[in-house]
């Protein structure tokens, strides 16, 4: 018996769960170093720097579980599914980020506080520092590419994630530098920077997932593009009221869709049939809720059917 090939869903979830674990394998591998060796060289740019690797190790989970759980089929609880369960994943993604940022913000403050105390770094945290760079850019660049091939809000997040990593660890190297030229006190303003950075994206993500939650609207040339495509259905005269509605990656959509006032039911049935069909085709939309309504030709006297108006609209 030949292997039965994987559907879209799958394949999409088995590229994603892939890139998500060689995430997680070098997010400990770094953070595991930059905390050794910044603790050894007293380094607070390099333990804060590991200590947002490992914060993206715990994030690398999430996503895994957030993967899994939103590929679940609807069931009578969730009958659109669990796309939504990416959408908590990025939220709390966000909502850990920025918690990592206070966290850093408050300590390399408290540092600042007494200069005098700063200690030299030594040149060992230099080049950890460099490595984690060279390694987290390289990291975002290869996660950036499987999310836009499997169109993952939330691996986007997780890829930028990694690129807040090689940014702070771009930072704290300069900060190392500076420390090792004299100015001692540039580790844990590096420290501090890293932190803000952390914080605002932190922030930013949190702030998006809790939009979709809400019901967020597409794109407005997502939203064209599914009015256009609606519109373009053989015995389809008009489109209005289309209403989006983000459900994680995918789209929800209403829409009344106008048909001509001397068909059938069955036949308008048919053409909003035929909408829906057109609409999965080309677009990331999980339902499309459709409404019939009537059309009038322009060389009628539309007062002669009085009772044809919206609220009686053929569903």
């Amino acid at each position: 018996m030949g292997n039965n090939p994987l559907t879209e869903d799958q394949q999409r979830s088995a590229v994603a769960s892939k890139s998500t674990w060689i995430s997680a394998a070098v997010n400990l591998s770094l953070s595991l170093l930059q905390i050794l060796v910044g603790l050894v060289a007293r380094s607070q740019g390099l333990v804060a720097d590991g200590i947002h690797s490992l914060s993206d190790l715990v994030a690398d989970f999430v996503v895994l579980l957030a993967t899994r759980e939103s590929r679940k089929e609807a069931d009578q609880e969730h009958p659109y599914g669990h796309q939504r369960f990416e959408t908590a994943a990025s939220l709390a993604l966000g909502l850990l980020l920025l918690g990592v940022g206070v966290a850093m913000m408050s300590t390399a403050l408290h540092r600042l506080i007494d200069p005098a105390n700063i200690p030299r770094v030594s040149l060992p945290a230099l080049w950890v520092a460099l490595v984690a760079l060279v390694a987290k850019e390289s990291l975002f660049r290869y996660m950036l590419s499987i999310a836009k091939k499997v169109k993952s809000s939330m691996l986007v997040a997780n890829a930028w994630h990694a690129r807040s990593d090689a940014l702070s660890s771009l930072v704290v190297g300069c900060g190392i530098v500076g420390n090792l030229l004299g100015y001692r006190v540039l580790d844990p303003v590096a420290a501090l920077i890293v932190a803000v950075m952390i914080g605002h994206m932190g922030w930013k993500f949190a702030w998006d997932a809790l939009q979709d939650l809400m019901d967020r609207a597409a794109d407005d040339d997502e939203v064209k593009a599914i009015r256009d495509t609606i519109a373009n259905t053989p015995g389809v005269r008009g489109v209005h009221d289309l209403r989006t509605r983000k459900m994680g990656d995918m789209i929800v959509v209403d829409a009344h869709i106008e048909v001509d006032a001397n068909i059938t039911v069955e036949a308008g049935h048919d053409i909003a049939v035929a909408a829906r069909e057109r609409v999965f085709e080309h677009h990331r939309v999980l339902d499309l809720l459709t409404h019939i309504d009537p059309w009038h030709r322009p060389d009628r006297d539309h007062t002669q059917h009085p009772h044809l108006t919206g609220s009686n609209a053929l569903d």
